[in-house]
């Protein structure tokens, strides 16, 4: 295994009441320390993972107001989302990338909030393949704009999508999104991604007890054979604000057995170390279904994945309670080594495994301050 090069003591670990501004301060001071260029690609954490996946959060907003993500007494109609000024430019990520890329980034998904509210994607995707086209490219998105968006998501280069969808029956699904959208004009949305030829199309549930269990089996039914794969996934605790409790979560392991049960499943390897799902196949050869168990199966040793807020602050995991801000340095006029150098100090110093804390210490975890999931993607 490579070695990683830090021999300093970590010091990026929040201490308890410290303020953000202090803690940016004592990364910028280590980043001036380190290493450029890197003496091993990728580079490697404290538990010596890799950085390889990064996820871009185009935008905080969001036209649906799904409980476990943005609940509607939280994210009302005098919620102060982001200006315009306060995010991230297209060209500003796409800066941005190329230096992920250099560190051995080659996965990146664009996410939200819902991304298709950020006008004139399509331009990004194109600006990203012009960085590198073997970027391994994708999109998740809740397709309520898919129908009009999917042609030119394609057209730009975009070949992996992933759609958000927790229900297939119109009652459950309006009740979920809390915006009383109706299912059909998602169906439309995949309808339009399949015909535009998109390689790859994901269909991502979130489960949570006494909502939408009774839509597990429906779901697979509807797209079994679609060559379309759905991915359960077990309600997380993302965020302070979606009323989170462990009762809550129908785990992975229910979730296969009620689904083998009606339509029997075999395991079959992850296509890549790291790779979040674990995998089943239908033993009838129709296809695959994918579980995410991140809370009764926590996967925190493999986790490569960086994410970029809109507002330019990085996170190193889906749980963190404060970012990392390299809005401010590209906007007072840093170059690309001192952008690459802070990106190298953060990642070094990562020390993060949170879904194993919150496993073995479920009150605690509960009261920590955590970044809500809008601002970061899923």
């Amino acid at each position: 295994m490579l070695k990683n090069m830090m021999t300093e003591p970590i010091f990026l670990v929040p201490d308890a009441g410290e303020s953000e501004s202090i803690l940016n301060a004592r990364w910028q001071e280590r980043a001036r320390a380190v290493a450029y260029p890197p003496s091993t690609l990728p580079v490697l954490d404290q538990r010596q993972r890799p950085l390889r996946d990064l996820r871009i959060s185009v935008t905080d907003r969001c036209n649906f107001r799904c409980t476990y993500c943005m609940p509607k007494n939280v994210f009302g109609r005098d919620h102060p989302f982001l200006s315009h000024s306060d995010m991230l430019t297209f060209e500003e990520i796409a800066r941005l990338v190329k230096i992920f890329v250099r560190l051995g980034v080659h996965k990146i998904r664009l996410t939200g909030g819902e991304p298709l509210m950020r006008r004139h994607l399509e331009n990004l995707i194109a600006l990203l393949r012009e960085v590198d086209d073997r970027i391994d490219l994708a999109l998740t998105t809740n397709a309520s704009m898919l129908a009009k968006k999917a042609k030119a998501l394609r057209d730009a280069g975009l070949r992996r999508i992933t759609i958000s969808l927790d229900a297939i029956d119109d009652e459950t699904f309006r009740r979920f999104n809390d915006v009383d959208f109706p299912l059909a004009r998602v169906l439309e949305g995949i309808d339009a991604a399949t015909a535009a030829g998109f390689q790859s199309i994901k269909i991502n549930t979130v489960v949570k007890r006494g909502v939408n269990e009774h839509t597990i089996l429906p779901l697979v039914k509807y797209f079994k054979g679609s060559g379309h794969i759905v991915r359960f996934i077990e309600f997380m605790d993302v965020g302070s604000t979606n009323g989170w409790r462990l009762d809550d979560v129908v785990s992975a392991a229910e979730i296969v057995r009620m689904i083998s049960a009606e339509y029997p499943l075999e395991p079959i390897e992850k296509n890549y170390h790291g790779e979040v799902a674990s995998r089943w196949r239908f033993k009838d050869g129709s296809g695959e279904i994918g579980v995410i168990a991140s809370v009764t199966q926590a996967f925190c040793r493999d986790c490569t994945r960086a994410r970029l807020a809109t507002n330019g602050k990085v996170f190193t995991c889906l749980f963190s309670g404060q970012g990392y801000d390299l809005r401010a340095l590209l906007r007072n006029g840093a170059d690309d080594e001192t952008l690459a150098r802070a990106i190298i100090a953060l990642w070094q110093t990562r020390d993060d495994h949170y879904s194993e804390i919150r496993t073995g210490q479920t009150v605690f975890a509960r009261r920590m301050k955590k970044i809500e999931m809008s601002y970061i993607g899923g």
